[in-house]
């Protein structure tokens, strides 16, 4: 067979697709993009603004569960406690980029218009987000989707004291990473026949990742029917 060429630009249309086909179909996508993939992936999210669509927390949570079924990913068996390092570091580096993207834009991202992997709204809610949790948003963050990736921007675009956002910053991390890996990875150990409801518990992980912002959602609906004059 004729050796694969990266520079190709049909395999590369190709990849992407298969990787967007693959986004419905966690473990299916895990046990293809193996280890690196999910290190590209977790930076992705946290660092890069165009990150903001992958599902970082199911992403894990299905790791976590993959490693404790000793499944092969890309050639490679997955380790929870290697991922857990690896994966970490990644989720730690993501957001002192997203911090460093926003201390050099400053109040210029504000002004970007939105574009496919864009959009304006997504750094105004974690805006609010930080408006109203201070330098915890940091740490809290992590624990909601889209958030997590606008949030260390805005630290950067404010200015927040590096040492309290580093700080911040790998005590965040650490805990969505180990959290979610972990999780995973103990339903697997732990409960019986867990691996014919994996959907379940991937659906589950999504509810409860986005409830925050529907919870939110809902105090900001009530308000101005809750204060009188507002």
């Amino acid at each position: 067979a004729p050796a694969l060429n990266a520079s190709d630009p049909t395999l590369s249309v190709q990849l992407i697709s298969e990787f967007f086909r693959n986004l419905n179909d966690l473990p299916a996508l895990i046990q293809w993009v193996g280890m690196i993939g999910l290190i590209v992936m977790v930076f992705t999210e946290t660092g890069l603004l165009v990150g903001f669509f992958l599902p970082g927390d199911s992403l894990l949570v299905t790791a976590g569960f993959l490693a404790s079924q000793d499944v092969f990913a890309a050639g490679a068996n997955l380790n929870v406690w290697v991922m857990g390092v690896l994966l970490s570091i990644a989720a730690i580096v993501g957001d002192q980029v997203g911090y460093a993207i926003g201390a050099a834009s400053g109040p210029r991202i504000f002004a970007r218009e939105d574009s496919r992997f864009f959009k304006r709204r997504h750094l105004l809610r974690a805006q609010d987000f930080y408006d109203r949790h201070g330098g915890k948003t940091i740490i809290f963050a992590r624990f909601v989707p889209i958030v997590r990736t606008f949030a260390p921007v805005i630290a950067g675009v404010a200015k927040m004291h590096y040492r309290s956002f580093v700080m911040f910053n790998v005590i965040g991390g650490l805990l969505w990473v180990w959290s979610m890996l972990l999780t995973g990875y103990y339903l697997g150990r732990l409960v019986p026949g867990i691996e014919h409801h994996i959907d379940k518990v991937i659906i589950g992980v999504i509810i409860l990742s986005i409830l925050p912002g529907i919870i939110g959602a809902w105090r900001e609906a009530r308000r101005p029917a809750t204060t009188p004059g507002a």
